[in-house]
């Protein structure tokens, strides 16, 4: 029986159970809505806004035009396109994704207390439990929620379960030392080490967030082996994956973090999220970025290791295609 936490409310997008990509195991992972960065390279924009938003799925539409006459805003047309919203117009009431039939208007954002959260994730615990895995909050950027992140990560660790925190480090100290000490495992993303590029592919400069990864590297030493951290790097080719880059990013690893870092993850590209943000009504400035061939994959790599850190604990994730496979 799960002791009763805080009602304290959240907004998440959803949960991705018998994930094997957001730390050790199996694991549920949970995508927080909002985040503090612009990352032009995107792979998630629904989860950038902290509000709530509805999309559209055309491949689901029947046609029956049911949104158009449910919005009291005019804010949707049928054109030869397919459904058009007027997001100046819309309030995100629901309305549409209430009267559509067949599930092609979705709202992206649900408002969940911590109870709720927790009793529905420990629905998956035999997984956790045989494959030593357990729960990753994700996003978005769960320290924007920090109150609801916080409860959340001890209603969760008063039932044993491992706790990952996947986070881009950007948030006051306070915060981020609350909830890193907290979790069992810090996903922390190191994306550019200059502070003027971070600036210019992220929208804001890094130093708040390399002083988090110290903190979280003195958090993970004072924890004697109880903590572990791994750190990610988003591969995006003519952005983050240039020699000096990657080769800083391992330099510094190396020099300031050393032991504290149990793994590096390299994340390949990937070119998925387009028809998200054709739902959002956004534009992305990587539509017509492919993956990345295993050759350029493991000459990121050997850039990444040349800055000296352990070749033995940096790893590939992610999809790579074919040298002669063609892609747009």
């Amino acid at each position: 029986m799960m002791t009763q936490t805080k009602t304290t409310t959240g907004t998440i997008l959803h949960l991705q159970r018998l994930s094997t990509e957001d730390g050790p195991g199996i694991r549920t992972t949970v995508f927080f809505k909002g985040c503090p960065l612009r990352c032009q390279w995107c792979h998630n924009p629904e989860s950038i806004s902290p509000k709530k938003q509805v999309q559209w799925i055309g491949n689901r539409c029947i046609g029956c035009d049911s949104c158009i006459e449910a919005c009291d805003q005019n804010a949707l047309t049928h054109t030869r396109n397919g459904i058009q919203r007027d997001r100046t117009l819309c309030t995100v009431c629901g309305k549409c994704v209430e009267a559509c039939p067949s599930g092609a208007m979705e709202m992206l954002g649900r408002e969940i207390t911590v109870d709720e959260l927790a009793a529905e994730l420990l629905k998956d615990r035999a997984y956790y439990q045989k494959s030593d895995g357990g729960v990753t909050l994700s996003g978005g950027e769960p320290t924007l929620q920090p109150n609801f992140c916080g409860d959340l990560i001890d209603a969760l660790k008063q039932e044993g379960v491992h706790v990952a925190l996947d986070t881009c480090g950007l948030c006051t100290p306070e915060t981020f030392n609350s909830l890193a000490e907290k979790a069992d495992l810090i996903l922390f993303d190191v994306k550019l080490i200059k502070g003027e590029e971070h600036q210019k592919w992220t929208g804001v400069d890094n130093k708040r967030i390399l002083h988090n990864l110290e903190s979280a590297r003195d958090l993970v030493t004072q924890a004697g082996g109880r903590k572990q951290m791994w750190i990610r790097t988003p591969l995006i080719p003519g952005a983050t994956v240039t020699e000096e880059n990657l080769k800083a990013i391992g330099f510094h690893l190396r020099m300031a973090l050393g032991s504290s870092v149990e793994r590096w993850e390299l994340c390949a590209f990937n070119n998925l999220c387009r028809d998200k943000y054709t739902r959002l009504d956004m534009d992305w400035n990587f539509s017509d970025t492919g993956l990345m061939t295993t050759a350029a994959l493991e000459q990121a790599r050997s850039w990444a290791t040349s800055g000296g850190f352990d070749p033995q604990r940096t790893f590939i994730t992610g999809a790579a295609r074919a040298e002669n496979e063609f892609e747009k």
